[in-house]
């Protein structure tokens, strides 16, 4: 892709256009848009509060209006400015990331690099996230009868196969979960935050992440370890996959036995009784096989030893096809009981070794190449 120029991040052309909120030159090659931060401020309502529509790990998101009346969703980077590559370095990466396209990807469309700011632009969603939209409530869990349920979980296994398998290099996303799961207006589901890791490739990063994951949707061997495959993906999927199905919270905090979904589907397994395990809000209006299949995939994906989860492509298959799953062996899956162990252990592991990487699945911000290579291949 022709990066365009970067003039426009100039003091002399931020004053030029301190009187005019979209500029005639405004940077645009059609596919890629250099906003700059006086359009998104007054996008955003000056980011007001009312506009506030998510937050992930990488910072929040609000929701804006173009001058044009188009909507998007308008992130808000955590920064490390000290630390920054140079403006045409980091548009580049971004535009790079704009060409990634996939119907169940997030769309990029543009950003703002200005001074200390640092802003991502993606296409608005309608339907906010699966978390908000889906499990919110009982009431909204009713909305999501079982076609929406299984075209979701087809189309976030689809986005994923993409990420994993088509494009080159792979990317591992790290943090898949109901609230990475966003849904358009006609519910098809597009996975987002899924490239800010290919920005991270120096030896000094600059974006700052809290913990890399989420407690329920971890898969064990990288929370022990810190070493991220496209496997521990998997595991994030067969998670989300079982609380779709579901529509089981990821982690009961108020059950002192088989808190995690993952356990209750292995007990409603073991008991030859998967069928308990679907969502009483879809009134029995499912097709038993088909869900039977849908939470014995999910199982497969949760598996304790990585090697046994399928890859992403094999998931798609099983999802879509007709494909008899009587007989099919699953192992026991695993899973993360505690993050807090984990914190105290990784603390103790970077006081003693400060200069290696090894492990360094939960720090406060990511430090070094050897993390940053986790991100993308296994």
């Amino acid at each position: 892709m022709k990066i365009p120029c970067f003039s426009c991040f100039s003091p002399s052309t931020t004053e030029k256009n301190n009187n005019n909120d979209y500029p005639d030159e405004e940077i645009n090659d059609g596919s890629f848009r250099l906003f700059t931060h006086k359009q998104l401020k007054l996008a955003t309502r000056n980011f007001h509060s009312s506009e506030k529509v998510g937050e992930g790990g990488f910072g929040s998101v609000f929701k804006g209006k173009l001058v044009d009346g188009s909507f998007v969703a308008v992130k808000v980077l955590s920064v490390e400015v000290e630390s920054m590559r140079g403006e045409r370095e980091f548009v580049a990466e971004l535009a790079t990331l704009a060409n990634i396209k996939h119907q169940n990807l997030v769309s990029l469309k543009g950003c703002c690099v200005e001074g200390a700011y640092r802003y991502l632009v993606y296409d608005y969603m309608e339907n906010n996230s699966l978390y908000n939209t889906f499990l919110g409530s009982e009431e909204r869990r009713m909305r999501f009868n079982w076609e929406i349920r299984k075209d979701v979980s087809i189309g976030v296994a689809r986005g994923l196969d993409f990420l994993h398998e088509e494009l080159k290099p792979h990317i591992v996303h790290r943090d898949i979960k109901a609230k990475n799961i966003l849904l358009d207006r006609n519910f098809i589901p597009k996975v987002s935050d899924f490239g800010l890791a290919k920005l991270l490739r120096d030896e000094t990063s600059y974006i700052s992440t809290r913990v890399a994951g989420t407690l329920g949707y971890l898969a064990p061997e990288y929370a022990n370890s810190g070493q991220v495959s496209r496997k521990s993906d998997v595991y994030s999927f067969g998670v989300l996959l079982l609380q779709i199905v579901s529509g089981l919270a990821v982690v009961d905090a108020y059950q002192d036995i088989e808190r995690f979904i993952v356990e209750k589907a292995w007990a409603a397994y073991q008991s030859n009784d998967l069928l308990k395990l679907v969502d009483p809000m879809l009134n029995m209006n499912f097709p038993e096989e088909e869900a039977l299949k849908f939470l014995k995939v999910g199982l497969l994906c949760v598996q304790e030893t990585a090697k046994l989860r399928p890859r992403m492509s094999e998931v798609v298959e099983k999802l879509t096809k007709d494909i008899d799953m009587r007989d099919v062996h699953i192992s026991k899956p695993g899973f993360v009981a505690d993050l807090r162990n984990i914190r105290i252990k990784q603390q103790n592991l970077n006081s003693s070794e400060e200069s290696s990487s090894a492990g360094a699945t939960f720090t406060s911000s990511i430090s070094s190449s050897a993390n940053l290579a986790r991100y993308l291949l296994d």
